[in-house]
């Protein structure tokens, strides 16, 4: 079974709190930073003795040790090499691993976008001198100093990898292929009952930037900073979408049995998922429409209370390597950072499918980054709506 991962729940309130307090980062993903002033933590500037294990909290399927599958295995070679003993905890939300990070009990997280502000603003996530990160150098440019792993030209982790939230499609009952959102929102109504969403107040900034190209008159540039205007325009389209909608997913596994019997027809999806629905027969499409996507892309970050910082960056160049990343990229099924890791797939269509290295395709990707109030788009004459109210808006779209 490959991996699945789930955003941020109602459970999530508390620790958004912090940063709809601490600032924003800058919205054209340059890392300069507007209003976010985290506390000022150094990098180190030479690493020591390895320590001989390292804490990491990661997503499932990025710290495959064969145990889940004797052929999935990129952490004994790492412990054999460095000495260094991998110990690992799933989590399984980005609010769980915000939580364990404040613990000071691990050294380094796979954080996802939504997440990666928190950990900075608090001071729970350490900058990275990515000079110490020799694979680092081989990583795509458009994966560096963004607005969710940078700051003031900071950089606080590691690329990973990335992907784009999809709009897939049953080719069969759709028709005409569709190329706008257009197919979920407004004309929705055509496949009532069998239009599928991400379940994820995350999913607001779908309508956002659904709205930003439909109603310019609302003003928005960056979805993920709404004000009240903005924000309420966009939970009415999604409240008016509820009505159709059949199911909504967290789970890519039960979207390809959705997709698979029927019973979903066209929704939000990844390029894996769409994958696998045809590789077990749904007659499926999906693509990047015509108003760009929703996306997220993933940081390896490191504690500012790592207790053995040197296997952490020994593990963050290991996990960015070219035959590493492209292990991790297939096994998890998206782009990897590392430019070099495409000579090292299995499947050597796998970068093109993914669009690896096509930056003309990223830049019309919005990836996952935490709303808060000082608005990511640099407006300082508005106030946005801060991640809290989103999942409190979630509730009662999906209610």
């Amino acid at each position: 079974m490959r991996p699945h991962r789930s955003l941020l729940t109602a459970a999530a309130l508390s620790g958004l709190l912090l940063v709809t307090a601490c600032g924003s980062a800058d919205p054209a993903g340059s890392g300069k930073s507007g209003g976010l002033n985290p506390p000022d933590l150094k990098a180190p500037t030479a690493l020591g003795e390895a320590e001989g294990e390292v804490n990491l909290i990661a997503w499932a399927g990025y710290v495959e040790d064969g145990s889940n599958d004797p052929k999935i295995d990129w952490v004994s070679a790492f412990e054999k090499q460095t000495g260094c003993q991998v110990n690992t905890k799933t989590a399984a939300t980005s609010d769980e691993m915000v939580s364990l990070m404040k613990t000071g009990a691990y050294d380094a997280v796979s954080a996802s976008g939504d997440a990666s502000l928190r950990l900075i603003a608090s001071g729970d996530a350490a900058p990275v001198n990515t000079a110490l990160v020799p694979n680092y150098a081989d990583v795509f440019a458009g994966l560096k100093n963004k607005e969710w792993n940078s700051v003031k030209g900071v950089a606080y982790g590691i690329p990973h990898g990335r992907g784009a939230n999809l709009l897939m499609y049953d080719t069969e009952k759709v028709k005409p292929a569709p190329d706008s959102w257009s197919a979920v929102f407004d004309k929705a109504s055509a496949h009532s009952g069998k239009v599928t969403a991400y379940d994820s107040p995350i999913y607001l900034a779908d309508a956002a930037l659904y709205l930003k190209a439909t109603k310019p008159e609302l003003g928005i540039e960056n979805p993920y900073a709404l004000d009240q205007k903005q924000f309420d325009a966009s939970v009415a389209l999604l409240k008016e979408q509820n009505a159709h909608i059949g199911e909504y997913w967290s789970d890519y596994l039960k979207e390809v049995s959705a997709f698979k019997s029927g019973d979903s027809v066209v929704g939000t999806s990844w390029q894996v998922i769409a994958n696998l629905s045809r590789a077990e027969g749904a007659k499926v499409e999906a693509v990047l429409p015509k108003e760009g996507s929703t996306g997220w892309s993933d940081t390896w970050m490191v504690s500012a209370k790592a207790k053995h910082p040197t296997c952490a960056y020994k593990w963050l160049d290991w996990i960015i390597s070219p035959k590493t990343n492209a292990q991790v990229a297939e096994y998890f099924g998206e782009a990897p950072a590392n430019a070099r890791s495409c000579a090292e797939t299995a499947d050597k269509n796998h970068c093109t499918v993914f669009h690896a290295s096509d930056e003309a395709y990223w830049k019309r990707v919005h990836f996952w980054t935490t709303p808060i109030e000082q608005c990511l788009d640099g407006r300082t004459d508005a106030h946005c709506v801060p991640y809290a109210k989103w999942v409190q808006a979630w509730t009662e779209i999906k209610g």
